[in-house]
Parts: C-alpha cells; structure tokens; sequence
C-alpha cells in the first residue's frame, strides 16, 4: 500500500508557495509594505539590482519599494510559470514574471513601461507557513525606462 502523505504534503505545499508568490505580488501593487512581512523571513534579503534597484534587508528593500514604485500609478506583477523544487522545510522556485506598469512623468502624462524576468526564491518552512529567506529578481527585458533615475535610499 502506498504512503499517500508525502503527495499529499507536497500538494499542500505547493498550494501554499504558489499562494506565497500571489501574496508577494500583490502587496507589491497594492503598495501594502507591511504585507511583505507575511512573504519575506526578518533577516531575508532581497536584490532588484538586475533592474537598476538596489540589494538588502526587508525593511530597507520596504522603504526603497515605496520611493521607487511612488511613479508608477498602474503596476501588476503577473507571476507565471513556475519550477518549484521541495527538500523538507526548504524549497527553491524560478518564477516567471511579466510586469505591465506605467509610468507617471512629471506633467502627470503617462507612459507605459512593461518588462519581464524571472524571481528566483530560497524559501523556508517557518511556523507561519512557507517564507521567503532571498529574492533574486532577474530582470531580463524592460521598455519604457532608459532615460529614468532609479531612486536609491540615502546611504
């Protein structure tokens, strides 16, 4: 007879990682910073520096998400494909990810500056549920944003 917990468990946390990445992309377009706290672990670190942003801790990578994202009125982080690879309470995932924003000019005229990449998770098994220990955005293509100043906190 076969043992129909462990299928059973990995549907379970697959559900909960993809919940996990929809979590993560919502509060992202909704500007909910405290709802990255229910995504990322304390000591995560996180780095969007593939797309001009900066690398760090989740509160310095809160605070940088509301300066940075501040001229983007229209954002929706559509998360895709996924390969998801479970080891116990640890996991890895590479997510595709397509990101239709725009952008708001200082004449309030708006223009449209979509990209896409890959996020690539470590993700931990916590109390909480699954978490994420690192985020790695591999930004691979954006239109619309060459000649924009990426915001940076003050060092």
């Amino acid at each position: 007879m076969s043992d129909l917990n462990a299928p059973t468990q990995e549907l379970l946390d697959r559900l909960a990682i993809d919940d996990l990445l929809t979590r993560y992309a919502m509060a992202v377009d909704a500007a909910d910073w405290e709802l990255l706290d229910t995504v990322f672990t304390p000591d995560a670190r996180i780095d969007y520096t593939s797309a001009g942003g900066i690398a760090g801790d989740r509160a310095q990578i809160k605070e940088w998400l509301a300066l940075a994202l501040a001229a983007f009125p229209v954002r929706q982080h559509l998360v895709g494909n996924k390969r998801v690879t479970i080891d116990g309470d640890t996991a890895a995932v590479r997510a595709y990810f397509f990101n239709p924003m725009y952008l708001q000019g200082p004449d309030g005229t708006q223009r449209y500056a979509p990209g896409g990449g890959y996020y690539n998770h470590s993700l931990v098994r916590t109390r909480e549920g699954w978490r994420s220990r690192e985020l790695v955005e591999e930004e691979v293509w954006r239109e619309g944003l060459s000649d924009v100043a990426i915001p940076q906190l003050d060092e």
